[in-house]
């Protein structure tokens, strides 16, 4: 930069002339060394200089933007077109000095069919026609005129100041920074180091055959060569087969000596053991038959105490039935005194109404009318009478039949509930059947074959196969005894499916839907957690089995759900009802949840309050039984027990139907007689109520016969009266009687049940001893005769075998010992190191190997060892030199390859050094007008953007897209950004076309002062051309200004 003339000697553009060329017929411009604007109309042929420039160095006619073939240049009406350039060559990087001097013309020719580029001397004189020797010298001067930083014609400056595209903004600048030719010639390096490498393997590859057939040759040598070794190994395997069968029967000799001691030894602890069992038995002996005694007596004691019972009961029912039946004789007895002195009223209304009368009734006819009135008075009274015989007969039919159909429903009841239970078992029976063919139906019924089947059909969607039902993964530990206990403890987890995560969540949840399974359970748990270890502090301190301890599972996360969901290690397992509430309420255990019994019952205590709940007898059990044969057995019995019980109880219902249909019919009758009674006493006291109105109609006299009839009637009444009231009182009396012994009963019985209620507890308490007692003993006996037949069989009959095979053993050795000292001395094998652990049947098997593998080799090779080895030389030396050749290859290209990787390197390195350079350049550009920013480029995304920060913003943040900004401000950013990519390429010239277009008057002065001051500053050559103004331009001796003619019109 300190001697910019230094560089202009050589590769600027002194002169351009063209001849029918686009719009000039002729045109000819001369052009400074440094700065040269061109300005002139619209129209008047200025881009056609830089398009002449391009063409003349070898650019195509689709590049320039302005034609698609070269013909189309030619001015119209002419015949062809001459493009005429002149660059200078001086200096140090001069061109072929010698040959062309110190200018060198180019020239190109188009015609309508041809295309000729020719390089001529100063004089003229033609040199060069070829196309590499244009290329040449382009290559020389470094006139890359696609370039843009070279040549920026009229529409890449429009495009390129106009676009806001950063795709655009990146190719721009890989393309002028050369990046993307350097990207290019490397891509194809490596594409035909590929290419290369392709090759050599190719032909590696065919040397692989012959590579075989050395292999093989070399595996025959090396076999022959151990057939040797395999003979000497026969013949000292032989010798060590022969000591190590003596060696072996020393071994069983010592094996059967120590055996023998062993079993000796154990005959004192045997016996003790056997005596100790002895003594045990006889005190349980004792003890049981204590302890039978004292039931004996405590079961006579409480079966008298039970008889007692009985009578007592039998007793108070008596006393109770009697005390109804004389309450009901005292209401009967009241009701009647109660319409006996109605009766009298009415009688004492009909004397006083005689005595009105009495003065007009004469005394024939008063005893006439008397005497029918008595006559019906008497048949009206034997119609009440019959009428309330009748009533009692149907009080008595009616209450008989309400007892009759009370027990009649409690039949039908117990009827309903025996067919109940057949149907139960039955359909237990069904299930089980079933379950004997699926067995998975036994965990949540028909549907889940159907949902297994779909999960097998999703199974590889799955992250992992979801684990269920988990009863089908269930066995019990221990047989079928708590088998009802855990599937109660267990309950509707045994239905339920287990997966690892929310995914398989969801799609198990599809998979349910699918097979139109509802009321799915899904568990999500982590498959990869291992079994649970769980401290013994943690457990319920007691010696009952837990859920937990009772079941087993292939699977480890089945037996985790059942803890982390169920608590399955905190529930413990408990024989019988009071055991439960013992271990449940009474011994306080720590980490206790729950317990369960045989039967099913669930014992727990929650904050102080106990809770026992019962077994659930809708719940289906037997799923987790070892046999369902034998379950089936028990239901089938329980059907056909629950059948007889149905029919019996059939029979009695007939009867009793039979009883209440009985009852019902003389009910009726005793109805239908009552009522034609009472009809018959209606109507006579309707002939009773006429005579009495035509009595008083007639005559007066009559009524004091009357009279007397009516006190007599009621004199007669009131003796009845009387005569009740004493039975009601003795009726009251014995009803007294009947209530103070139902009471005396009832406390006898209460009493009775309280003395007996000791004895009772003790008998269960002495039963369930007696039992405990009872198998102890036989546990005792058992475990004697266990080791009374241990002592037998193992001990002495061990003992005599034992001292058969040692004789036997000691003559084998002496004979083994004679054919092995024959083979050898016994010297020579302990020299070689004996026999070692090695047994006489694995070396026999060896030798046998060996012999086999000896027989093998020496038929498989029919050659001799020198001819293989010939042949194996003749083939190595043959394929070693091409080996040789193919390895040179293989290190020329891993040099190649390691050069283009550091190649590759400084490419990268290069790129970002660039992309670092060419921010700080544009915002030093940018600062001249007091405008800040940055530029970012991102190989990956192949995107270079732009941010531009303008004085006048108030707001702190960067423009990124500079259409955001006006045309001026856009285009003296895109202008900043070109002229650092200026400083970043070398030419000896560069040239722009309209590149202040869309800018204001100020920024096209800021700019043009950049641009001039940065193209005196650069040094070489500047060709810029604008149809603009350039009188702003400051006047200097390195810059040239000219002007186009106008067009014609």
């Amino acid at each position: 930069m300190s001697n910019p003339s230094k560089g202009l000697l050589a590769g600027i553009v002194s002169k351009i002339r063209v001849e029918n060329f686009m719009c000039h017929s002729h045109m000819e411009i001369n052009l400074a060394d440094h700065v040269n604007f061109i300005t002139g109309q619209n129209g008047s042929g200025k881009s056609a200089i830089l398009t002449a420039l391009c063409i003349a160095f070898g650019c195509r006619a689709k590049s320039t933007d302005r034609a698609t073939t070269l013909k189309q240049f030619i001015k119209t009406g002419c015949s062809y077109s001459l493009v005429h350039v002149e660059i200078t060559n001086r200096g140090e990087d001069a061109f072929k000095h010698d040959v062309f001097g110190d200018v060198i013309i180019v020239e190109r020719r188009i015609t309508e069919s041809s295309s000729t580029s020719v390089l001529k001397d100063q004089q003229g004189k033609k040199v060069a026609t070829r196309r590499e020797d244009i290329r040449e010298l382009v290559e020389h001067f470094n006139i890359d005129v696609e370039n843009p930083c070279v040549v920026m014609s009229q529409d890449k400056s429009r495009e390129f100041l106009h676009s806001g595209n950063d795709k655009d903004k990146f190719k721009f600048f890989f393309k002028a920074t050369l990046l993307s030719q350097v990207d290019d010639l490397l891509k194809s390096v490596r594409d035909n180091l590929d290419k290369a490498n392709g090759e050599v393997v190719e032909l590696e590859r065919s040397i692989a055959p012959i590579e075989k057939e050395l292999d093989e040759l070399r595996g025959k040598i090396k076999s022959m060569e151990h057939i040797e070794e395999i003979s000497q190994q026969i013949q000292l395997l032989r010798k060590k087969c022969a000591w190590s069968m003596v060696y072996d029967i020393d071994k069983k000799i010592q094996e059967d000596t120590a055996r023998i001691k062993k079993l000796e030894g154990r005959i004192p602890q045997c016996q003790a053991k056997i005596d100790q069992q002895i003594a045990k038995v006889a005190d349980l002996q004792d003890s049981l038959n204590k302890k039978k005694a004292q039931s004996a007596v405590l079961m006579e004691s409480t079966s008298k105490a039970k008889k007692r019972q009985s009578e007592l009961e039998q007793k108070v029912s008596k006393a109770k039935r009697e005390k109804i039946e004389l309450h009901q004789e005292y209401d009967r007895r009241s009701n009647n005194i109660a319409k006996m002195e109605r009766q009298i009223q009415s009688l004492q209304q009909q004397i006083s109404d005689a005595n009105e009368q009495q003065i007009k009734d004469t005394q024939a006819e008063e005893f006439e009318m008397e005497n029918k009135i008595k006559d019906l008075q008497d048949e009206i009274r034997d119609a009440e009478s019959e009428c309330q015989r009748l009533k009692n007969i149907e009080e008595d039919l009616s209450e008989r039949l309400g007892v009759a159909r009370d027990e009649l429903k409690n039949i039908i009841s117990e009827l309903n509930d025996l067919e109940n239970k057949a149907n139960e078992s039955q359909g237990r029976i069904r299930t089980l059947r079933l379950n004997q063919t699926h067995k998975v139906t036994a965990f949540g019924g028909r549907g889940v074959p159907n949902l297994l089947q779909v999960i097998e059909r999703n199974h590889r969607r799955f992250r992992k196969p979801p684990i269920g039902p988990i009863g089908s993964h269930l066995a019990l530990t221990h047989g079928d005894k708590w088998a009802v206990a855990v599937e109660h403890a267990i309950g509707k987890l045994f239905n339920s499916f287990i997966v690892t995560d929310h995914k398989d969540f969801l799609l198990l949840r599809s998979c349910g839907r699918e097979a139109n399974y509802h009321n799915l359970k899904i568990i999500i748990f982590d498959f990869s957690i291992p079994r649970f270890q769980i401290e013994s502090q943690k457990l319920p301190h007691t010696h009952h089995p837990t859920t937990l301890s009772v079941i087993q599972s292939d699977s480890p996360t089945v037996l985790n759900v059942l803890v982390d969901q169920g608590h399955a290690e905190r529930q413990v397992l408990v024989k019988d009802y009071a055991e439960g509430k013992a271990v449940a309420f009474d011994q306080r255990i720590q980490n206790l949840l729950e317990v369960y019994t045989l039967e099913g019952h669930r014992m727990f205590a929650r904050n102080g309050a106990q809770t026992i709940l019962p077994p659930n007898r809708n719940s289906r059990t037997g799923r987790l039984c070892g046999s369902y044969d034998d379950q089936i057995k028990i239901y089938e019995r329980e059907t056909l027990q629950f059948q007889e019980q149905a029919r019996e109880i059939r029979g009695k219902k007939r009867s009793f139907e039979e009883q209440v249909q009985g009852l019902n019919d003389e009910l009726q009758k005793a109805k239908k007689q009552r009522v034609a009674v009472e009809k018959q006493a209606m109507s006579k006291n309707l002939k009773l109520k006429d005579l009495k109105n035509s009595r008083a109609a007639e005559a007066v006299a009559s009524s004091e016969s009357n009279v007397d009839d009516l006190q007599h009637e009621i004199s007669k009444l009131r003796s009845d009266i009387n005569e009740s009231e004493i039975l009601r009182e003795k009726i009251q009396e014995k009803f007294n009687e009947a209530e103070a012994k139902l009471n005396e009963y009832k406390a006898m019985f209460a009493e009775l049940c309280e003395l007996a209620k000791g004895d009772f507890n003790a008998l269960e308490k002495a039963t369930h001893e007696l039992t405990q007692i009872e198998e102890d003993l036989s546990s005792a006996d058992a475990e004697k005769r266990h080791y009374e037949t241990a002592m037998q069989e193992k001990v002495h009959m061990g003992i005599e075998s034992a001292k058969e095979r040692l004789h036997g053993f000691e003559n084998e050795r002496k004979v083994n010992y004679d054919k092995a000292s024959i083979i050898c001395p016994e010297s020579e094998i302990v020299a070689l190191g004996g026999c070692g652990d090695t047994t006489s049947e694995q070396l026999q098997a060896h030798l046998k190997r060996l012999k086999l593998r000896h027989q093998q080799e020496s038929q498989r090779h029919q050659e001799s060892i020198d001819e293989l080895r010939m042949i194996y030389n003749k083939k190595e030396r043959k394929i070693l030199k091409q080996q040789q050749t193919y390895k040179a290859f293989r290190e020329k290209l891993s040099a190649i390859h390691t050069a283009l990787d550091k190649r590759w390197s400084k490419f990268q390195r290069n790129a970002t050094l660039l992309k670092r350079q060419l921010t700080w350049q544009f915002n030093g550009h940018l600062r001249k007008k007091g405008v800040s920013g940055s530029i970012i480029v991102s190989y990956e995304d192949q995107k270079l953007t732009v941010e531009v920060k303008m004085p006048q913003d108030a707001s702190s943040s960067n423009v990124r897209d500079t259409r955001g900004l006006s045309g001026g401000e856009r285009s003296f950013s895109t202008l900043c950004f070109a002229l650092a990519l200026h400083e970043m390429t070398e030419a000896p010239f560069r040239a722009m076309d309209e590149f202040d277009v869309f800018m204001d008057a100020v920024s096209r002065k800021i700019s043009l002062d950049t641009i001039v001051d940065f193209a005196l500053a650069q040094g070489s050559q500047w060709i810029f051309i604008t149809p603009h103004d350039i009188s702003m331009v400051k006047n200097d001796e390195r810059i040239k200004k000219q002007q186009m003619a106008a067009p014609r019109s």
